[in-house]
């Protein structure tokens, strides 16, 4: 490649980060100091109060975005692949197996994990709401159609999804481009008019607000946290674009335009207390409320679309490291391996995202919610990178202590301060977060129980090969393939079928999916096959948490190892496990119960591995847990 393709596709790709990347973080202006001056935290609107708190939010962006996600964590990356899931597969396979520290870093992970699901719920809840609300600055009559209007933007959002950005994903750059150059403008404008606003990037205004309002300035600080949130995003879109054009991305635009606008916002304020009931859409007079509302709306859609494929990026990581049952995963684009639509998490996403917009009714409601799903990921964030730059990387204890213990003691302060708000909104992701680590560690808890239930009454492979061939069966003609588990024994299917039939295909192939703890398994290292003898064959594939579990395209590749197949001379044998509570140990009976309705409505293998349904024969087969 020359060095001017280089140049423009780290251009594109930079382009391109701005718009999916920096999306979220990029529609905080909208209501981050309205939330923070609102009435209810009784914070006094002053000069010495407005510097502080600008100086919060410009410190904020420099240490926790620029510093602890842009310098540092985005080097923890997982073959390329960045976000919670990649750190804890990283942080967990950092120490020993067996190690006591296995199961918190796993619990940490998910944790964080379920505080992502409720930021990627109230994302767009509350950024299509703050875009819709300066309807009421243009006419205070139209407040009671915005959140009607914002229902019916999210409804159309989330019902066009199963159709893939593929089409509009080249637009988000260039819009998000223009929303942060309006960001920019509109506080340079501002700046001008109250020039005294710029002494706010000194620190000390941040200190002595904290010092002066105590216990006001704490509470206020759980609003601050507002103008951070999107941060986990950039880390979690690492795979998407690289390291370098997302800190392209944000030195370049996001950072200079947010610290402009929050400048500017601040300026706003200190000319015009008035305009406190709505900073963001009186920075530059009534005419541009409405061409604002549009642009921010366009925003705020972009800002919702790169939190929910995050989702189900998210989602179909949780279910191949067994966090979550199989579900049904469409492609929406040919060329883009990553694009993804996963129907059951659209539809329940939409569902408690308009419980939120309705329940909560406004932005700054909405506001409380959002802060403690956020510093909740982050300090998980912190906890497992950690793990990771000391076990790892191996690098010195008190290097890894100072480098994570700064940033975790600033999470730890700002999550503390989100807590204030648990009663004001808060309860709303922690109650997700809670379900949804309860079916997790469920999920993951029974599957395990389900496997030792198989281990007790596994026929070890080879003895049993060696047994049926002393007196083989009749052999038919075509191929069968079982689907065998890691450590299994003889499969269930293969039983089943010599104890009904009586017969053995002429040759039978034992196929068994490993799923690595890391994003991607090169093509070269996915296929292996042992042959067994008596032309039976062993064939191992071997598959990352982001790949595309495909066995079709597997076995066409089988060919050019000397195993090659015909489709329509294969059957593919398939056990299909009825899972039933017992009695004795094992869960609690209710999480037993829970189990087993997750797991009479996960998706069959075959439908998961994309197999044709009318080659698959699936023989029935009961555990008890």
């Amino acid at each position: 490649m020359t060095s001017d393709s280089k140049k423009s596709s780290l251009a594109a790709l930079t382009l391109a980060a701005v718009g999916i990347v920096y999306g979220d973080i990029g529609t905080s202006p909208l209501y981050t100091l309205r939330a923070v001056f609102d009435d209810t935290h009784g914070l006094p609107l002053n000069t010495p109060n407005i510097l502080g708190v600008i100086s919060l939010i410009f410190w904020a962006l420099t240490v926790i975005v620029s510093l602890k996600y842009v310098s540092l964590v985005l080097r923890a990356h997982n073959r390329g692949e960045g976000g919670i899931m990649a750190l804890m597969a990283l942080a967990t396979n950092s120490v020993p197996r067996h190690s006591r520290w296995s199961f918190p870093l796993l619990a940490i992970g998910v944790i964080g994990a379920t505080m992502f699901y409720g930021d990627s719920v109230i994302t767009p809840a509350i950024s299509v709401l703050g875009a819709i609300e300066g309807l009421e600055v243009a006419a205070p009559g139209m407040s009671h159609y915005v959140v009607p209007l914002a229902v019916v933007v999210l409804v159309v959002l989330y019902s066009v999804q199963r159709h893939g950005t593929a089409g509009i994903g080249r637009f988000f750059g260039p819009v998000m481009l223009v929303w942060f150059l309006a960001l920019a403008a509109m506080g340079i404008v501002n700046i001008v008019q109250s020039p005294e606003i710029l002494n706010a990037l000194n620190p000390w205004h941040a200190a002595h607000f904290m010092l002066d309002n105590k216990l006001l300035a704490f509470i206020a600080l759980g609003a601050v946290v507002l103008a951070i949130t999107g941060a986990e995003a950039l880390y979690a879109d690492m795979g998407h674009f690289g390291a370098k054009p997302i800190r392209m991305a944000w030195f370049l635009i996001a950072y200079p335009a947010l610290t402009l606008n929050y400048l500017g916002q601040g300026g706003l304020l200190i000319a015009d207390p008035g305009a406190v009931e709505n900073p963001f859409y009186h920075q530059l007079g009534t005419w541009s409320v409405i061409p604002l509302v549009i642009l921010s709306t366009m925003a705020a859609v972009i800002a919702s679309q790169a939190t929910i494929s995050g989702t189900y990026s998210m989602t179909k990581q949780a279910i191949a490291l067994g966090l979550l049952p199989r579900m049904r995963i469409l492609h929406t684009s040919e060329s883009e391996i990553g694009q993804i639509y996963i129907p059951a998490v659209n539809w329940l996403q939409l569902a408690v995202v308009l419980i939120a917009v309705v329940g909560f009714g406004s932005s700054d409601e909405l506001a409380g919610a959002y802060g403690i799903a956020v510093t909740a990921t982050m300090m998980m964030t912190t906890v497992l990178t950690f793990f990771v730059t000391r076990y790892r990387w191996r690098m010195p204890l008190w290097v890894c202590l100072g480098a994570t213990g700064f940033f975790l003691i600033i999470d730890v302060l700002l999550f503390s301060a989100t807590t204030t708000k648990v009663f004001h909104g808060g309860w709303f992701p922690l109650l997700m977060g809670g379900v949804l680590l309860t079916l997790m560690l469920t999920w993951k808890r029974g599957r395990a129980l389900v496997f030792e239930n198989l281990q007790k009454h596994a026929i070890p492979l080879e003895a049993f090969m060696e047994s049926l061939f002393v007196a083989p069966p009749t052999r038919v003609p075509g191929t069968a393939i079982f689907l065998r588990g890691e450590s299994d024994g003889v499969p269930h299917a293969m039983l089943h079928n010599l104890s009904h039939n009586k017969v053995l295909h002429e040759r039978v192939v034992f196929l068994t999916v490993h799923m690595r703890e890391e994003p991607w398994v090169p093509f070269e290292e996915q296929i292996d096959i042992v042959d067994l003898g008596h032309n039976c064959y062993q064939l191992n594939i071997h598959y990352g948490f982001k790949d595309e579990a495909d066995i079709p395209d597997i076995l066409d590749r089988c060919g050019a190892l000397g195993l090659s197949f015909e489709m329509m001379e294969t059957s593919f044998f398939i056990a299909r496990q009825t899972v039933i509570s017992g009695p004795g140990g094992g869960m609690a009976p209710w999480r037993e119960h829970l189990y087993v309705a997750m797991s009479r409505n996960a998706r069959s293998a075959a439908d998961y591995y994309q197999i044709r349904s009318n080659r698959v024969i699936e023989l029935g087969t009961q555990i008890e847990i």
